[in-house]
């Protein structure tokens, strides 16, 4: 990276660069994984006992800065009230980036994303962002409102992908439709209503593929609704299932 991108990737906000964790074990873990890269741990100034030793051994082991902070801090920042157990961790997510540099990045290139429009289930998160890094796809919008933190739970529905998924953030479903519209990408919604083929449409080089809530499904306006043709009467898969099937049609097109 020259020395512009550096400078801009160093103004990002800390959610657009780490991934926090909380809890001994998983920062213990984190510490001791060496595919891994902690920029820093957090450890409350009344946290003590052999586990948070082995923390701070690890820590100074592997040069990973640590910081104090009241337990209250410490609760803030974990976002979580009952299991931070007294310390956080900023994980490095190398492939992590907002929306408009994302877009910016992409140019005009062949693109591929998934945008979750009110996906609540951290399982279901966590198995998309497993899915869409494994398939090849370029992106996944996960909209600050309406979508868990990438926190523990998603963390382990991932299998530990998480931290190096290409994981895109934006503040809302809507606000990301309208900027890759704007930019030129088309839209495609998944509806067990439409009466076009995922298997069958011509879909455009650059791509979103909105993934609607468990509930409530999409939100936003879209250019083109799929379905994933189903048989037997079965209305419909689990978000998580649709996302994976969507994303080894359209990488084996490629």
């Amino acid at each position: 990276m020259n020395q512009k991108g550096s400078e801009e990737r160093e103004r990002l906000s800390p959610r657009d660069k780490w991934i926090t964790i909380f809890g001994r074990k998983p920062v213990l873990e984190a510490l001791n994984d060496p595919a891994l890269s902690v920029a820093k741990i957090i450890v409350a100034d009344n946290a003590g006992g052999h586990s948070m030793d082995d923390i701070l051994k690890a820590a100074a082991r592997t040069g990973t800065p640590v910081e104090r902070a009241t337990a209250t801090r410490v609760k803030w920042l974990a976002g979580n009230g009952k299991h931070d157990q007294g310390v956080v961790a900023d994980v490095n997510a190398p492939r992590m980036t907002p929306l408009a540099e994302f877009v910016r990045a992409r140019g005009k290139r062949p693109t591929k994303v998934f945008l979750l429009d009110g996906v609540t289930n951290p399982g279901n998160v966590g198995m998309i962002l497993r899915t869409a890094t494994g398939a090849g796809f370029d992106g996944v919008i996960l909209p600050k409102a309406g979508t868990p933190h990438v926190g523990p739970l998603v963390i382990k529905a991932s299998a530990g992908v998480a931290f190096q998924a290409p994981i895109v953030n934006v503040a809302t479903a809507k606000a990301a439709v309208n900027m890759l519209t704007e930019a030129g990408y088309r839209i495609y919604g998944l509806s067990a209503r439409s009466r076009q083929s995922l298997f069958k449409a011509d879909l455009a080089p650059r791509s979103v593929f909105v993934l609607g809530g468990e509930t409530h499904g999409i939100s936003v306006a879209t250019d083109e609704d799929l379905q994933i043709p189903l048989h037997a009467g079965v209305e419909s898969l689990n978000v998580a299932v649709a996302a994976a099937v969507v994303a080894f049609e359209v990488t084996n097109r490629d």
